[in-house]
């Protein structure tokens, strides 16, 4: 799923009295808006965290296990599979209701059935709304594909994605996918009424109607508001059920949630902020936000070392903090669209570019931009397979990830370029301080190599959705970019170069490569084993001998939050994270 992986995640008390209690109202920081709720768009960590929110997925992860771990969410149980790993059956909840709408008849919420879940799947092959989730069951589910060129009725059956009945659903796929599972977890599979879809068309994607346990009240460029669905499922949190482990979790306060009916918070506000001094001043306020991270610019003021990670004890008695690697990656990427950096059928041109695009990753410096922006915490990594899933190689060759001024020079001057014709270089952005300074970084290294300063310009956006938007139309030639896992395979990444799922799919390189594309359809229907995990390391050395993009950094984020949160999710694969969150009276 998933691009920009930023967000912790924290609560707020709301006071109470003796005779009655105020709302519990969740105050949370995020970084950017999302542009629509509708699950087939839900392409960014910032749509899916609400998605996810108002709609029920079929699974889910269990909230504190790690290996990471599905469990039912609006499924019954786990499915039945048949033995040759083709034919899933699923049975759902009875009595689950959308919540109330005009959409409706009489206004009223109706059940959710087997049905809806198909529309759901089938929204996401619809032409004509361009879903950003395709790519999960592309070529994947009999006859998807064929009814979608077919002109995507819904009237018409597909042989693979049936309701049996009105709590049965039945999956058919056309060879073995292990990550199916994974798929149905995930906002891309959200499930939708069609009335509230045929009612406000494309208002849709601001009025989202689910039967998750919150609804929209508002949302804009700077706040979201939910609250909770009064007529949401009995669902009870049990720890046991969710792999809690006290050797690890009991600073999370969650034995007091066991048996409490969930969600436990009345109503969430989500404050988009962008600037990272601007969340900081929130979060240190006590009074708006009660979730932040440690920025570079706060390492000094708050922290006592970084190896270990330690608060001074001012700001450990004030607030408990995490430390932890993200399952996810930031990377900058060159589009393959753009006539200077792309493939082409003239041998020449060929070398040029890709002596371009290699001489850009031999300029950039990693320590430099994890010294200055990551607090010196970690190392970079060659190629795009995220430490911890199958197929990362720590002793992989690393002089693709080590800056080398003299070879790029050289590299440019044997393929011809020189300042007269090197292009004009546009390094696309969001409009903040931070983000204007990895571009002077990045532009300041290219400068060493020779690359003309009036060459490389920088092009702003007000918001990630407004960059997202051009990445996902081919419009930017360079990619600066995050990926949060949406599953934990290396699929996941690998399927970012994959060239049918090129803009406005996954694909934002636009990289089409017959032989890595050959590997990745081979690869689909493997089992995890060692085949695999050979097949998914030479899908990586490919993507860094073609010098793709500059590649890769795992963040190790330091979220810190109030001392009255009663639990903290770790789990980096939780779709609905505000659900679980109870709060205590400061």
């Amino acid at each position: 799923m998933k691009l920009l992986k930023l967000l912790p995640l924290a609560v707020i008390v709301a006071s109470s009295c003796a005779f009655a209690q105020t709302p519990r109202v969740l105050r949370y920081a995020g970084d950017s808006p999302p542009r629509t709720l509708d699950p087939t768009q839900a392409g960014t960590l910032y749509s899916n965290d609400i998605v996810t929110s108002i709609y029920d997925t079929l699974y889910q992860y269990k909230y504190f296990k790690v290996p990471y771990q599905l469990e039912p969410d609006l499924a019954q149980s786990m499915p039945t599979v048949s033995k040759d790993g083709l034919t899933y059956t699923i049975k759902i909840k009875h009595g689950v209701h959308f919540t109330d709408d005009p959409a409706f008849k009489n206004g009223k919420g109706r059940e959710v059935t087997a049905q809806d879940f198909v529309y759901s799947i089938e929204r996401n092959f619809d032409p004509k709304i361009h879903s950003q989730g395709e790519w999960l069951w592309a070529g994947k589910i009999v006859g998807l594909d064929q009814w979608a060129k077919d002109g995507a009725d819904y009237q018409k059956p597909v042989a693979g994605l049936k309701a049996l009945d009105r709590y049965t659903i039945q999956i058919k796929l056309t060879q073995p996918y292990p990550q199916m599972l994974y798929t149905l977890a995930m906002g891309f599979s959200g499930i939708v009424p069609h009335e509230v879809v045929d009612k406000y068309g494309r208002g849709f994607a601001l009025h989202p109607v689910g039967s998750g346990p919150f609804k929209l009240v508002s949302t804009n460029s700077t706040q979201t508001i939910l609250v909770r669905n009064k007529n949401y499922r009995h669902e009870v949190f049990d720890l046991k059920r969710e792999g809690y482990d006290p050797k690890t979790e009991s600073r999370s306060g969650a034995e007091k949630l066991q048996g409490k009916t969930m969600p436990m918070v009345d109503r969430v506000e989500v404050d988009w902020i962008q600037e990272p001094s601007a969340a900081w001043n929130s979060f240190t306020k006590g009074n708006e936000v009660v979730n932040g991270v440690v920025d570079v610019s706060q390492m000094n003021e708050v922290l006592a070392s970084k190896d270990p990670v330690k608060l001074k004890p001012e700001y450990a008695k004030k607030y408990n903090y995490l430390v932890k690697r993200e399952s996810g990656m930031v990377y900058n990427l060159f589009n393959f669209d753009n006539d200077y950096f792309g493939f082409s059928k003239n041998p020449k041109t060929n070398a040029q570019n890709k002596a371009l695009r290699c001489a850009i990753i031999k300029s950039f410096s990693w320590p430099q931009r994890i010294n200055r922006f990551y607090l010196g915490i970690g190392h970079a990594y060659p190629g795009f397979i995220v430490p911890g899933t199958e197929g990362f190689d720590k002793n992989m060759d690393r002089s693709s990830i080590t800056q080398d001024i003299q070879g790029a020079k050289r590299l440019l001057k044997k393929y011809g370029w020189n300042a007269h014709n090197l292009p004009v270089l546009y390094y696309p952005t969001m409009a903040t301080v931070r983000y204007r300074q990895f571009y002077e970084q990045f532009r300041g290294n290219l400068i060493k190599i020779g690359y003309p300063s009036n060459k490389i310009k920088i092009k702003t956006y007000a918001s990630f959705g407004d960059f997202n938007r051009d990445v996902k139309n081919s419009k930017t030639m360079l990619v600066p970019m995050a990926w949060s896992l949406d599953y934990p395979d290396a699929q996941n990444t690998l399927q970012l170069f994959y060239g049918p799922y090129h803009s406005p799919g996954s694909n934002a390189a636009n990289y089409n490569n017959p032989q890595y594309n050959a590997l990745y359809e081979k690869t689909e229907s493997l089992q995890p084993g060692p085949e695999r995990t050979a097949i998914y390391k030479k899908m990586n050395q490919i993507l860094v001998n073609d010098c793709v993009g500059i590649g890769s950094f795992s963040r190790t984020h330091i979220y810190v939050w109030h001392k009255n949160v009663i639990q903290w999710p770790n789990n980096d694969f939780l779709g609905d994270k505000f659900k679980y969150i109870d709060v205590l009276n400061k």
